[in-house]
């Protein structure tokens, strides 16, 4: 070892450590006040009205900037799921994050695990959306999931059918592979996380059709995830994105500065043009086909359909269906390669994991 690799190497070790002290520091004082505000966490949030959501005069110049750039995205409404101990109140910074931003939905939503298990609680999440979605006349929303909420709105999603309603879902600290700490708690929920539980293989079952854009994050110094990785969303059917994130504690993952900028700006794209939205447009488009050309009693295309093709063209339908299709995958094609927001298939191909705020080789290998 030379002399100059020496004191660069000690360096940093000492900056390695320096964050890892920080880090723990942040995380006993977070929770401390999470503890303390835990009582307000249980009080109803009142909906806010259009008049008010819509008040320029009342906007900051960075909200005034984000409503005028993207009205869809600034007015797209986000829920807040919390973990399993804890409620309303884990969001109290990163809701007033979003909304210093220019997102005028945030909401966030009690649920209670104790009594029943996590598909139950999945369930009672789909109620909870469709009533946003009815009440403020919105079609798909945006789903945040904080330890075991995320795990729940993940199942809401790729196994309930949710990916229907909800654009984006991004989890932080969520045992989406099973934690081993969960089953040194006996509790039926608990149980169902941990690495080899029917539940978490039910996760990794196929979901070719799932459309929802998904973001996970992680981190090195998450106490509650061993291994580390377990935070990750590892499967080949979802378009997800997972974010390192060196240095910050499963409760401090709700206030990092860095994951709320990049949760912001992850959400104020909504990605009309990636590869699984045009894979839902193209179904859309299927099904609005077939209905309008509805098969014959025995299940079969009626002959003079088939013939019909496209008057204005002078095409068969066969030939029509053929370069629609080489057009869509074209277009699929095309878009995956000039797309690199997600970098999901960067992380499908290699399995390696974004990181926030910058490399951590040194602190991406201790990870276990």
């Amino acid at each position: 070892m030379s002399g100059a690799e020496g004191p660069s190497r000690v360096s940093g070790a000492t900056v390695r450590v320096a964050k890892r002290v920080r880090g723990i520091a942040v995380e006993a004082a977070w929770t401390a006040a999470q503890a303390a505000m835990y009582p307000g966490g249980f009080l109803r949030e009142k909906m806010r009205p259009d008049s008010d959501i819509y008040s320029l005069g009342q906007m900051s110049p960075l909200q005034r900037g984000m409503l005028m750039h993207d009205a869809n995205a600034a007015g797209t409404p986000i829920l807040l799921l919390h973990g399993m101990i804890g409620n309303r109140s884990s969001f109290v910074v990163l809701r007033r994050v979003l909304r210093r931003r220019g997102f005028q939905r945030v909401v966030t939503v009690n649920y209670q695990v104790v009594t029943h298990d996590i598909s139950e609680a999945a369930r009672e999440l789909g109620r909870s959306v469709e009533m946003l979605c009815e009440a403020t006349g919105h079609d798909r929303i945006h789903l945040v999931g904080h330890s075991l909420g995320g795990v729940i709105a993940r199942y809401y999603v790729q196994r309930l059918g949710g990916d229907k309603r909800v654009h984006t879902l991004v989890t932080l600290g969520a045992p989406h592979q099973g934690t081993r700490p969960a089953g040194l708690v006996p509790h039926a929920v608990c149980r169902q996380v941990t690495p080899e539980s029917d539940f978490v293989r039910e996760l990794q079952w196929p979901a070719p059709n799932c459309t929802t854009r998904f973001i996970a994050f992680w981190s090195d110094l998450d106490t509650l995830m061993i291994p580390k990785r377990a935070a990750r969303i590892v499967h080949p059917d979802l378009d997800a994105r997972n974010i390192f994130v060196p240095g910050v504690g499963h409760m401090s993952l709700l206030i990092d500065g860095g994951v709320a900028h990049q949760i912001a700006g992850a959400l104020a794209q909504l990605d009309e043009h990636s590869p699984h939205a045009i894979l839902a447009d193209a179904k859309a488009a299927a099904a609005d086909a077939a209905a309008a050309n509805p098969a014959s009693p025995n299940g079969r295309t009626s002959p003079n359909s088939k013939a019909a093709g496209n008057p204005a063209t002078g095409r068969s339908a066969k030939d029509t269906k053929k370069s629609t299709t080489k057009s869509t995958v074209k277009s699929t094609a095309k878009t995956t390669a000039r797309s690199p927001l997600d970098g999901h298939a960067k992380d499908a191909a290699t399995g390696d994991a974004a990181t926030a705020g910058g490399p951590d080789a040194d602190a991406a290998a201790l990870l276990t």
